[in-house]
């Protein structure tokens, strides 16, 4: 078993979430490759950590956790806007099912042309598009409406008409675009990939608030204790912080914490 946790916090300036952890504390983490340096292959990605395969060991962490606790949030009805912008790692779309019901225009931001590629292969029903049906399941069952299944994908596709590569290095990260200020902002599992000590974790905190409208929320979905991760045969770094380094961040930033839920993982690593 690998400990592990899914914060969620949701606030009238922030919502947090994180999901899962990942860890070795054999592995020396220097020596791996970084996300938005070096890319990984989206789709091998996505099988690994999100496909409907038999006995998939992460479905319960990457798949229905979020998918539950999202759909909590949302239906309460109180976060709902015109934009609404998803700054993600990979190509993910189950976390964009339960916000495409309460908003009408989704900005995704990737800081990768291949994620883009992939996720454009879905959004625009493409042959050989990665196949999401089993998450919309999840999604449909538990919001009690079993016979949507098409309805949602096309709701979420309907929505996530805008998706442009971003660079995070930037104090802008669209620059030279100006971004219309969201009232929602979701983050699900990029800050952990991309950061590489607390204060880098706080520089990009501080970039994605500048995205928000006044009072807006921000939901976090992410790995605690995260040292790495493997796609296909590489291995990448993760940024290991822990709840209490994540809620001292937040508030440092102004954001306020309405809730905090986490868990312990079920998913194994097996070099």
């Amino acid at each position: 078993m690998i400990p592990g946790y899914y914060i969620k916090t949701c606030s009238s300036g922030v919502e947090i979430s994180h999901l899962s952890v990942i860890e070795d504390y054999m592995m020396d983490s220097s020596s791996h490759k970084i996300y938005h340096v070096h890319g990984f292959d989206s789709r091998q990605h996505l099988e690994h950590y999100l496909s409907d395969k038999p006995n998939m060991v992460f479905e319960e962490d990457f798949l229905i956790f979020p998918i539950e606790n999202l759909t909590s949030v949302f239906r309460t009805g109180h976060i709902r806007g015109d934009v609404m912008i998803d700054l993600s790692g990979g190509s993910l779309v189950h976390h964009l099912y339960a916000p495409s019901e309460f908003f009408k225009h989704i900005i995704i931001l990737k800081v990768q042309d291949r994620c883009i590629l992939e996720l454009k292969r879905w959004l625009n029903t493409r042959t050989g598009a990665f196949e999401w049906g089993h998450a919309t399941k999840i999604h449909v069952d538990i919001e009690g409406k079993s016979t949507q299944l098409q309805e949602k994908e096309e709701k979420v596709r309907e929505a996530a008409q805008h998706v442009a590569k971003c660079d995070l290095e930037k104090e802008n990260i669209m620059d030279p675009v100006i971004l219309p200020p969201a009232y929602c902002i979701i983050s699900a599992w990029l800050l952990d990939i991309v950061c590489k000590d607390k204060d880098e974790y706080i520089r990009y905190l501080k970039k994605f608030s500048q995205l928000l409208k006044p009072g807006g929320h921000l939901i976090l979905i992410g790995c605690l204790g995260l040292t790495y991760y493997t796609v296909g045969k590489e291995k990448f770094s993760g940024f290991p912080y822990d709840e209490d380094f994540a809620r001292k961040a937040l508030v440092g930033e102004g954001f306020i914490i309405d809730i905090c839920v986490s868990k312990k993982a079920t998913g194994l690593i097996v070099d």
